[in-house]
């Protein structure tokens, strides 16, 4: 399978290893997004995403042949967390493999920036006195 695209209640960070090799790839990068504990000087209690999951897994799909025509890669991963995630835990996770390290680098790349561009999902942060809807684009 060239790309694994999914919603998902956990991200196991383990498998995208085994889900990216091939024996035709030299480079294989991926980026894991986490819940960090301070957003502007407030400390975080969890995030919280949700999302209208058929147009995000549409949404991503585009994403993923992009990458794939566009660098020639070997196989795409993306994967996004939904519900409430706490601090430390991954709440996305992109990867790719190629034949070569600059594919795979800037493949990665592209696909987080327009994951978040693109992807219908919604970001809820949770602090200690107040909860705030925010864009969970740039």
């Amino acid at each position: 399978m060239k790309k694994v695209i999914e919603i998902v209640d956990v991200i196991d960070t383990a498998k995208v290893y085994a889900e990216l090799s091939d024996a035709n790839s030299g480079g294989i990068c991926v980026f894991v997004g986490a819940v960090r504990e301070f957003t502007n000087n407030e400390e975080v209690v969890a995030l919280e995403f949700e999302t209208y999951e058929a147009m995000a897994l549409k949404e991503m799909g585009k994403i993923a042949d992009a990458a794939l025509a566009r660098w020639g890669l070997n196989k795409v991963v993306i994967r996004h967390a939904v519900g409430e995630k706490s601090v430390e835990e991954p709440v996305v996770i992109v990867g790719a493999s190629s034949a070569h390290r600059d594919a795979c680098f800037e493949a990665c790349r592209f696909l987080i920036d327009t994951l978040k561009e693109t992807v219908p999902i919604w970001k809820k942060e949770k602090f200690k006195n107040k909860t705030v809807w925010v864009s969970a684009h740039p």
